[in-house]
C-alpha cells in the first residue's frame, strides 16, 4: 500500500491511541449525547490498531477510514488477519455517516454494545501481533 505523506508515530503510539478511542467509545452515553458519537470511536479504535499493525511490519499505509482496504492491505502483505478481525469491516460507516443530521437511522444501545465488542477483537488482535 502507498504512503500519502509520511507516517508518523511508532506501532506502540498507534495502538495507545486506538485503546484510547476504545476507553472513549466505553463512557456511558452522556446527556444529550448520540450513540453515533460514541461509535464513531469504536471506528476510530479499529482503525488506529489495524495501523499499528502495519507499522509492526514495516509496511506503509494512507490515511483513510476504510477498514476493508486496510484489512485487504495487510492480507496482501502476507499478514493474517483472523476472520473475526475482518467481521469489524461495518464500522467504518461510523467514520462518516452516522455523525451527520441525517446521513443515516439512529444508532441504538444495541448496536453501540456490538461495535464494542467488535473493536475489542480487533485491539486485542493488534495488541498480540505487536509482542510476536
Amino acid at each position: 500500500m502507498t504512503d500519502v505523506g509520511r507516517v508518523h508515530g511508532s506501532p506502540r503510539e498507534w495502538l495507545a491511541r486506538a485503546q484510547g478511542d476504545l476507553a472513549l467509545a466505553k463512557v456511558p452515553l452522556p446527556t444529550g449525547g448520540f450513540y453515533e458519537d460514541l461509535c464513531f470511536h469504536t471506528q476510530q479504535a479499529a482503525e488506529k490498531a489495524l495501523k499499528a499493525v502495519y507499522l509492526f511490519h514495516g509496511l506503509t499505509f494512507r490515511y483513510i477510514h476504510d477498514l476493508n482496504v486496510l484489512i485487504n492491505g495487510l492480507l496482501r502483505q502476507g499478514v493474517v488477519v483472523p476472520g473475526e478481525v475482518q467481521d469489524c469491516i461495518f464500522l467504518s460507516s461510523y467514520a462518516w455517516g452516522g455523525r451527520y443530521p441525517g446521513l443515516d437511522e439512529p444508532i441504538t444501545e444495541e448496536e453501540h454494545a456490538v461495535a464494542i465488542r467488535k473493536a475489542e477483537v480487533v485491539v486485542t488482535w493488534a495488541e498480540r501481533e505487536l509482542l510476536n
